[in-house]
């Protein structure tokens, strides 16, 4: 059942005017009542009518594309890609339509947020990239999140996100596992056989995936993975450096180091130079994402390239309707391993 105006101001025990005032924003109301009526609006997950053009159309001109760091070039390449492609026929402003970019900082909290208040606008098309949290009940709440939205006539492409089964979102996800394996076992075919390995956060699915791939590499070998081995951390430079270092700490006879992506890749093969480790010939180093800049780091970065402009680009064509949503609205997108001269054969 549809919840109105009328319903709010009953929970919140104030006159529907005063809600007004509150969501419209234009008129001074006491910070207290102001709590309330936000809080009765959440609870009731009253969805407030956007203008009137919007109302007329369903949907409005609004894009909102989520991501966990904008300041991330595996964001930010991907969000561009997506941005590129949602102008065109359809919007009643030149034909063009408004993205917002939403950027979560890896804030659970923060990703409902966004989704409702995209609901609230009556959003034309939703796009939200990159891995998905762990958390049951954060997943649970996603999903109702994205089935209002679809319902509502909102398309939701979930662009290098696993899928999300009974929404109606489209997923285009990342072959992470596939790319972690084929990645650790370039590595053992070199001769590698003492492998540490720098994961991401443990609450994020590309995580738990691209550690799966490389330990399944491990597991076909015959290799049996010591504890020691493994250290988790953000997907920034610094969680590479210091990783590394805890990693030579536990086992100086590592001879090779796997990062979660690129930019841990780079922290690693600081920590090396630093600790007079050589790049391949004392250490390999191996990263995850081909970004622009692991093909001029020195020795140049092997790596899992994903297609990130062309998952993006394809993503806001679905979200706009230009192009169809593959067969059973998922599509696996495949990494191509790229072999460049920061991994070679371990010292005899």
């Amino acid at each position: 059942m549809t919840v109105t105006l009328a319903d709010v101001a009953a929970r919140a025990q104030v006159s529907p005017a005063t809600v007004s005032r509150v969501l419209n924003g234009n008129y001074p109301v006491a910070a207290s009542t102001r709590e309330r009526v936000l809080k009765a609006v959440d609870e009731l997950d009253y969805v407030l009518n956007g203008p009137a053009s919007a109302l007329a159309a369903a949907t409005s001109d609004l894009v909102g594309i989520l991501v966990n760091d904008i300041a991330d070039p595996f964001f930010g390449i991907m969000a561009g890609a997506v941005q590129s492609e949602i102008g065109g026929p359809g919007g009643r402003a030149g034909g063009e339509r408004l993205a917002v970019v939403c950027n979560t900082g890896g804030s659970p909290e923060r990703e409902l947020t966004y989704l409702t208040l995209l609901q609230r606008q009556r959003a034309a098309a939703v796009v939200l990239t990159g891995g998905a949290m762990e958390d049951a009940g954060h997943q649970a709440a996603v999903a109702a999140k994205l089935r209002k939205l679809t319902e509502a006539g909102t398309r939701v492409v979930l662009c290098g996100r696993p899928p999300a089964p009974g929404t109606g979102a489209i997923a285009l996800t990342f072959d992470n596992r596939g790319g972690g394996r084929e990645l650790t076992e370039h590595l053992i075919g070199l001769g590698h056989r003492r492998l540490g390995y720098i994961a991401g956060p443990e609450e994020r699915t590309t995580t738990r995936h691209r550690l799966e791939g490389h330990r399944a590499a491990l597991a076909a070998h015959g290799i049996e993975e010591d504890a020691r081995w493994t250290v988790h951390g953000p997907y920034d430079r610094q969680s590479g450096y210091e990783a590394t270092l805890e990693l030579l700490r536990r086992d100086p006879s590592l001879t090779a180091v796997v990062a979660a992506n690129d930019t841990v890749a780079l922290g690693a093969c600081a920590a090396l130079r630093d600790s007079g480790l050589r790049i391949p010939r004392d250490v390999s180093v191996a990263g995850f994402d081909d970004l622009p800049f692991s093909i001029d780091a020195v020795p140049a970065l092997t790596t899992v390239r994903l297609p990130l402009a062309e998952a993006g680009a394809r993503a806001g064509r679905i979200a706009m309707g230009r192009q169809e949503a593959p067969i059973g609205g998922i599509a696996t997108v495949r990494g191509e391993l790229m072999v460049r001269g920061s991994s070679g054969a371990p010292r005899a």
